[in-house]
C-alpha cells in the first residue's frame, strides 16, 4: 500500500513539474500588476484573448515560481486551461461576456476541490487525492466565467502560517525570498502579488488569509461567518473556517466577493446569507468614503514586538493619513480582551475530526486519517510536534472546546456593544506584529482570534513598507455582514495613500524572457603593491550580488562593501578578507534600501591594506546589462 501511495505521488510530482507546458505563443498583452477591470477591457475591445492571458500568467510562472526567486507558490498549472480559455472566448465572441471574471485566470489554494486537478492540502499523502466535484465557490467562479488558472501551494494541512508542507516544500515571499510569504494561504498571497493571476482564493481558520496579504502587500477578507461556502474545501475548525479571496486591489476584490460568497445547501452557516448581500460589493466602491467615517483604533492590539520598530512607524503614519482624509478616528477599548481571547481556538480539538469527515466523503482518499498520516511519517517535520499535539486531544467532548465557545460568545457580545456605543464603522489594528519571519522561524505574531472569535468580517488592506522593503498590514475589522462599509473603507485608503508596490523580484517579462544580470568592475590600488580588481554580477530576480575579487599579491587586505551617506563614505554591507590568499568571492542579498543605491550609483568598493587602514580607492560602482 504504502510503496503505491510513494509511486502514485511521484507521478503527481512529475506532473507538477510538467505541468507548466501549458506555455503558449507571447501574450499581447502585459498582465503584470494589471486589474480585472483593464483585462476585461482590453477583452471587450478584441486587443487581447483569454487564451492570450492563460499564457502570459503562465509564462510568468514557468520565469519566477521553480527559476530565479523560486517562490514556490504553485503546485501545479490546469492542464485544461487553455482549451477553457479558447471556449471562453468563442462564447464572448456569440453571446457576449458573462461578466467582469469572463476568461479571466485565477489561482485557487490547494485545498479547494477542483474536478480537473487533484486536491492535496498540501500534504503528500493526499498528491493523489481527484475530487469529483469542484468546491462550491470554485464553481462560483467557473459559472461567473473565470478560468482556474491552477493551485497554490499552503501550509500543511492548513495548519501553520509560514506555508511550508511534505509536498511542495518552503514557498517564498516574493518582497524578500529569505522570508516566508505567511499562510497557510502563503502560496496565493505570493502568486497573486508576483502577478502569476488575476486574484486568487484562500482560506482563513486563524490569519491564514489575512497574514498572506499583509506580508505581501495585498488586501484579502475574512467574511462574515456563514457568507461564503466552505463545501469542498479541506476543513481545518469548521467552527472557524472561511474561505475568501485575496487581491492587488479592492476593485479586483469586490468583484471577486461577488462571484464566490452566497448561500449553498450543503453547508448550514451560510442559510440565509442572500439577505444580507449588495446586487454588487463593487457598488460600494466610491470616492469620499473615509470622510466622516468613524474608526475606533484598537490600541490593546498595537503590543509591537521589539523588532517591529519600523512596523509601529507605518501604523502611526497610516492613522494620520486617515484623520487627515476626514475620518473620526479615536481611541477605543475591549477591557478585559487579552483574557477572553486567551483559551478561544477551537483548531486543536476539530482538526483531526473534521479532516476524517472530509476523507471519509472522498472514497478514493488514499489515507482516511490524521493519525494514518502522522504513523505513516506523511506530514513535514517542522509539523511533527503540532500535529501530535492534536492527536492527543480529547475532540470536542473536551472541556476546552466548550470553553472556546463560550469565551467567543462573550467577546462577539462586547465588540457588537462597542460597535453601538462608539456608532463605529470599523475597528482598526495591526494584521500580524513583526514584519515576515525569515524561512525556518516559527515564532509568528498576529492578531488573528478577534475576527475568529466574533465571526465579523475582516479586511486586510496594505498600509505600507519599512526602509528595507518589508510590507506591513492593517486591518479593518466590521459589525456583522458589513462587507459593502469595509470595501468602501479601503477603496478610499487606497485612493489616498496608493500603497500598492509590486515586488522587485518578479518584474515585467522583456520580450518574453526574464531581465537579464547586471555587471560591474572596479580595480582599487591600497599602497605599494597590493592592488584588486573586483567583478561585480547582480541578479535583480533574487537581489543576489556576488563577487570575484583577484589581489595582486597575498598581503593581508580587506575589501569593503559601502553604502553611501549624503555623498560621502556610508556604512559597510559586506566585507571580504584576503589573508594570505590571491582570489577570493562573495555574495550578498540587497535589501530594497541598498538596491535603491546600487540603482542610483550610490554602492562603493573601498580597499584597506596595512599601508591605508583607514581605506583607499574607493569606487562608485556602475552597473550595466550583461
Amino acid at each position: 500500500m504504502m510503496a503505491e501511495l510513494y509511486r502514485s505521488a511521484a507521478n503527481v510530482l512529475a506532473l507538477i513539474l510538467l505541468a507548466p507546458a501549458v506555455q503558449a505563443a507571447p501574450a499581447a498583452i502585459e498582465v503584470t500588476e494589471a486589474s480585472i477591470t483593464d483585462m476585461q477591457a482590453a477583452l471587450a475591445s478584441g486587443a487581447v484573448t483569454s487564451r492570450q492571458l492563460v499564457a502570459a500568467y503562465s509564462a510568468r510562472i514557468a520565469a519566477y515560481d521553480q527559476s530565479g526567486p523560486t517562490l514556490n507558490s504553485i503546485v501545479m498549472l490546469n492542464p485544461a486551461a487553455l482549451a477553457q480559455a479558447d471556449a471562453l472566448d468563442k462564447e464572448r465572441a456569440s453571446k457576449g461576456p458573462r461578466g467582469p471574471l469572463h476568461g479571466i485566470p485565477v489561482l485557487v489554494k490547494d485545498n479547494f476541490d477542483t474536478k480537473d486537478m487533484p486536491t492535496s492540502g498540501g500534504t503528500l499523502a493526499l498528491a493523489t487525492l481527484q475530487p469529483a466535484s469542484d468546491a462550491h465557490q470554485v464553481a462560483r467562479l467557473r459559472s461567473a466565467g473565470a478560468i482556474i488558472l491552477g493551485k497554490t501551494t499552503m501550509h500543511e494541512l492548513a495548519s501553520g502560517i509560514t506555508t511550508i508542507s511534505s509536498l511542495t516544500g518552503q514557498s517564498r515571499n516574493p518582497y524578500d525570498v529569505q522570508r516566508s510569504p505567511g499562510g497557510s494561504s502563503g502560496g496565493t498571497g505570493a502568486a497573486v502579488a508576483a502577478s502569476f493571476a488575476a486574484a486568487g482564493m484562500g482560506t482563513d481558520t486563524c490569519g491564514s488569509i489575512r497574514v498572506p496579504a499583509a506580508y505581501q502587500n495585498l488586501f484579502g477578507i475574512r467574511t462574515t461567518r456563514g457568507l461564503a461556502s466552505r463545501t469542498g474545501v479541506i476543513p481545518l475548525s469548521d467552527t472557524q473556517d472561511v474561505a475568501g479571496p485575496l487581491a492587488r486591489s479592492v476593485a479586483d476584490l469586490a468583484i471577486m466577493l461577488d462571484a464566490s460568497v452566497g448561500e449553498d445547501a450543503a453547508d448550514a452557516v451560510t442559510k440565509g446569507a442572500g439577505a444580507h448581500m449588495p446586487k454588487s460589493y463593487a457598488d460600494a466602491l466610491q470616492t469620499g468614503t473615509l470622510k466622516g467615517a468613524r474608526i475606533g483604533v484598537l490600541r490593546s492590539l498595537f503590543a509591537v514586538v521589539p523588532e517591529d520598530k519600523d512596523g509601529k512607524d507605518v501604523y502611526e503614519k497610516a492613522i494620520a493619513s486617515l484623520r487627515g482624509a476626514g475620518a473620526e478616528v479615536i481611541d477605543v477599548t475591549i477591557p478585559g480582551l487579552n483574557d477572553m481571547l486567551t483559551d478561544s481556538n477551537a483548531r486543536k480539538f476539530e482538526f483531526a475530526a473534521d479532516l476524517q469527515r472530509y476523507l471519509a466523503a472522498n472514497p478514493d482518499a488514499p489515507v482516511k486519517s490524521l493519525a494514518q498520516i502522522i504513523n505513516a511519517g506523511l506530514h513535514h517535520d517542522q509539523l511533527d510536534r503540532s500535529m501530535r499535539e492534536t492527536l492527543a486531544e480529547t475532540g470536542r467532548q473536551s472541556p476546552g472546546h466548550e470553553l472556546a465557545l463560550a469565551k467567543r460568545t462573550v467577546v462577539r457580545a462586547v465588540t457588537d456593544a462597542l460597535f453601538v456605543k462608539e456608532r463605529l464603522d470599523a475597528l482598526l489594528y495591526p494584521t500580524a506584529l513583526g514584519r515576515p519571519p525569515v524561512i525556518g522561524a516559527q515564532d509568528v505574531h498576529n492578531n488573528c482570534r478577534l475576527s475568529v472569535d466574533t465571526g465579523l468580517p475582516a479586511l486586510a488592506i496594505p498600509a505600507g513598507f519599512t526602509p528595507r522593503g518589508l510590507p506591513v498590514g492593517l486591518e479593518l475589522l466590521g459589525p456583522a455582514f458589513g462587507e459593502p462599509r469595509l470595501l468602501a473603507l479601503a477603496y478610499g485608503w487606497e485612493q489616498l495613500a496608493k500603497p500598492r508596490q509590486p515586488p522587485f523580484s518578479t518584474p515585467p517579462l522583456v520580450a518574453g524572457k526574464v531581465p537579464g544580470s547586471r555587471r560591474a568592475a572596479a580595480s582599487l590600488a591600497g599602497g605599494g603593491t597590493a592592488k584588486v580588481a573586483i567583478r561585480f554580477t547582480y541578479e535583480p530576480t533574487t537581489a543576489r550580488l556576488h563577487a570575484d575579487i583577484t589581489a595582486s599579491n597575498a598581503a593581508p587586505m580587506v575589501v569593503a562593501l559601502h553604502r553611501s551617506h549624503e555623498g560621502g563614505p556610508g556604512p559597510v554591507l559586506e566585507s571580504v578578507r584576503l589573508l594570505g590568499q590571491k582570489q577570493a568571492s562573495a555574495d550578498l542579498v540587497l535589501d530594497a534600501l541598498a538596491r535603491a543605491d546600487l540603482g542610483a550609483g550610490r554602492l562603493a568598493v573601498v580597499l584597506y591594506t596595512a599601508a591605508a587602514p583607514l581605506g583607499t580607492g574607493r569606487t562608485l560602482l556602475t552597473f550595466t546589462p550583461r
